[in-house]
């Protein structure tokens, strides 16, 4: 049965959209930016800077642990237009920091508020409005992710040339405040419940309440200690982890390593093509992928593709053409490096352990990666004065991503080996 054109479910699609626009924009890939502004502005070292970025990350791995409770306590709503003004206002204090203990405060306020508009909210949003064709709702709610990219870090960029952090944070900050603000009295605290909607826009509804599957509930304890035994589990949830804090790694120093080879400005534009690529690369995996294809194999080619990225941005010093040919490469995997592992998870796992195994994959995956910036940073100060700074960055990136493309091939088969006993 197809929805009525009067769902209020699309509308919701929409709002999620223009949120994840806003939260990745400003929470996720505002940080690079951020980090290279902050030393520009005062002069402090890029490893202690590197450090409030990975604080920022950890800061909100804290909270999405206890966003269903927030959801619960005070709703949706609030703790939506409440995380986006402390975003705004960590963001800010980025901007105005005169000490590092600032610095670090405001990363903490940062890291807190993005995530309420990061991945865990994007489900919790979507999750009571679509049931049957959720998989492709939450795909078009985070292409807002790529976007966000796309349009913020060269933007951020260009407000801060032209009139500074300090007033950069404040305009974009007062704009995402005044739009989050809208979506969650208009939009976020209407539940299909008050409009007498089922999911999907079907005719009768299926009994989910809403927000219960936004974010399932943590592994019981039996099966913790099985997944812990599980070859599947294991190499997926390492996999995972090791492209990730890669990937995160270098995109969070990347922009400050080529702003000396391109300029701040054209910099940020290459970090707008990565994002770009990033929904290519998606889109080209999901429209291209069989039904019974080995998604562990894609994921190897995935990261191939990027580790290719990383050898030719090594050239970047000497050749112009290597930046954007390797930044179009890398950025290929961005999407895929998180949408990738919970196919896979699906498809070795029985749907009622997909359903815990997806969750506990992504937060030990964002519990590593949040200290990628900091070791990508000391990485950085110790390579600094021989010059080597960014091929030894996009050598280690790669070696990372081998060992996940080992993980991943490692695990071929696991599942398969576990029904059969």
């Amino acid at each position: 049965m197809t929805a009525s054109p009067s769902f209020f479910g699309w509308t919701v699609l929409c709002a999620t959209f223009v949120l994840a626009v806003f939260g990745w924009g400003v929470g996720f890939y505002g940080p690079p930016v951020f980090l290279h502004a902050v030393v520009q502005r005062t002069g402090w070292s890029v490893g202690l800077v590197s450090g409030a970025v990975t604080l920022h990350f950890l800061a909100g791995t804290l909270v999405v642990a206890n966003l269903p409770r927030l959801y619960r306590r005070i709703g949706v709503a609030r703790t939506t237009a409440g995380g986006a003004a402390l975003l705004a206002l960590g963001v800010a204090g980025w901007a105005v920091a005169q000490a590092p203990w600032q610095l670090y405060g405001a990363a903490v306020l940062s890291g807190m508020g993005w995530v309420t508009l990061g991945a865990a909210a994007v489900n919790a949003l979507i999750a009571p409005w679509f049931v049957r064709r959720r998989p492709a709702a939450l795909g078009m709610a985070y292409n807002g992710a790529s976007v966000g990219g796309i349009v913020f870090s060269p933007l951020w960029v260009f407000l801060i040339a032209q009139a500074g952090f300090a007033q950069a944070a404040l305009w974009i900050g007062m704009t995402m405040v005044a739009v989050i603000a809208v979506l969650s009295h208009k939009v976020f605290k209407v539940t299909p419940q008050q409009l007498g909607q089922a999911p999907d826009g079907d005719s009768s509804p299926d009994g989910e309440p809403p927000y219960q599957s936004a974010i399932a509930a943590p592994p019981a304890p039996a099966l913790a200690a099985k997944l812990r035994r599980d070859r599947a589990f294991v190499t997926l949830a390492a996999g995972m982890a090791l492209g990730l804090f890669a990937q995160i790694g270098l995109i969070a120093h990347l922009l400050s390593l080529l702003a000396p080879l391109l300029g701040a400005q054209t910099a940020g534009l290459a970090m707008g093509l990565a994002t770009a690529s990033a929904i290519a690369g998606r889109s080209l995996v999901g429209w291209l992928m069989p039904p019974g294809a080995d998604r562990r194999k894609i994921a190897c080619v995935a990261y191939a593709v990027q580790i290719a990225g990383s050898l030719v941005l090594m050239l970047a010093a000497d050749h112009a053409w290597a930046v954007w040919a390797g930044v179009v490469l890398f950025g290929s995997g961005i999407g895929n490096a998180t949408s990738l592992p919970p196919l896979i998870a699906q498809t070795e796992f029985a749907r009622e352990q997909a359903s815990r195994v997806v969750p506990l994959i992504v937060a030990l995956s964002q519990g590593a990666y949040a200290f990628a910036p900091a070791a990508f940073g000391a990485l950085r100060s110790l390579l600094q004065p021989s010059g080597l700074a960014l091929p030894g960055f996009l050598a280690a990136a790669a070696l990372l991503q081998a060992a996940a493309i080992v993980c991943f091939a490692v695990g071929r088969g696991a599942h398969a080996k576990r029904g059969a006993r």
